[in-house]
């Protein structure tokens, strides 16, 4: 028997989907600014390239692990963000004399500004330099692998990766185009560790399953809560009976980038 229920778990969820602070988060102090975020895939500023759910539980934790990995469009960095849900998050604190940030997100940056800058095509007008990549480049640095880069704009096309078409009459390839091509032919490389993932839960809770292929809806329509969704009604159920063969959705797996608009400001 667990000591916690499905419906605990969707009302969590509930919460992160309005960006209500949960009663799991630290109290803090009174100047101190909360941010419970959950899994987006149309982000403006986030040109989304992967997403997946992990599971973690036993009879008296759980945890929900959202990662979506895609570029910071303007920001010149690729990332995975790392969502967190559950009764057992050690929610991550940037502390400062004047307040602290509370939040259950954390980034981990794969590709930086310096070798975004490093990889930069320098040649043309300001938009032909602004986010594509020099043509002569034949290795990127993903954390820290140096991986060939694949410059030939066709084989994005095969992808349905279609290439910045104004102000780029040589068909460079974009800083995220980059990293969805990499979700496509090298996943593994832009995908979140184990003890990425596992660095604000605790070490010792069980992992159920990881869920590639998922139904997912906009969380822009706050009249359709997680509670009333089939995948986090199933999600729910796994984790408090510790069964992954409750994994039995519906509804047509949707969550690959290519059915939403992101990146997109």
């Amino acid at each position: 028997m667990t000591t916690f229920t499905e419906k605990e778990i969707l009302t969590q969820l509930d919460l992160a989907f309005d960006g209500e602070i949960s009663q799991y988060y630290p109290a803090g102090r009174p100047q101190d600014i909360k941010y419970n975020f959950f899994l987006d895939l149309e982000h403006g500023y986030f040109l989304t390239a992967g997403s997946k759910i992990h599971l973690f539980s036993d009879s008296t934790r759980w945890a929900i692990v959202f990662e979506k990995s895609g570029y910071q469009n303007r920001s010149f960095s690729a990332d995975i963000e790392l969502d967190y849900i559950g009764n057992c998050i050690n929610y991550p604190v940037d502390e400062y004399q004047e307040r602290n940030y509370i939040t259950n997100a954390t980034n981990i940056t794969l590709i930086d500004r310096s070798e975004f800058e490093r990889i930069r095509n320098k040649q043309g007008s300001e938009m032909e330099t602004f986010e594509l990549i020099d043509p002569t480049i034949k290795e990127v640095k993903v954390r820290d692998t140096i991986i060939p880069f694949d410059n030939n704009y066709k084989n994005y096309e095969k992808m349905g990766i279609k290439v910045r078409a104004h102000e780029n009459t040589k068909q460079l390839i974009g800083y995220g185009d980059l990293v969805r091509y990499l979700n496509e032919t090298n996943s593994s490389i832009i995908s979140a560790t184990q003890e990425d993932i596992r660095k604000y839960i605790p070490k010792d809770l069980p992992w159920l399953m990881t869920i590639n292929k998922f139904h997912f809806e906009s969380v822009y329509d706050k009249g359709n809560p997680p509670h009333r969704q089939e995948i986090y009604q199933l999600l729910a159920k796994i984790l408090v009976t510790r069964n992954t063969k409750n994994w039995q959705p519906t509804q047509k797996a949707n969550n690959h980038w290519t059915n939403w608009e992101s990146g997109n400001l």
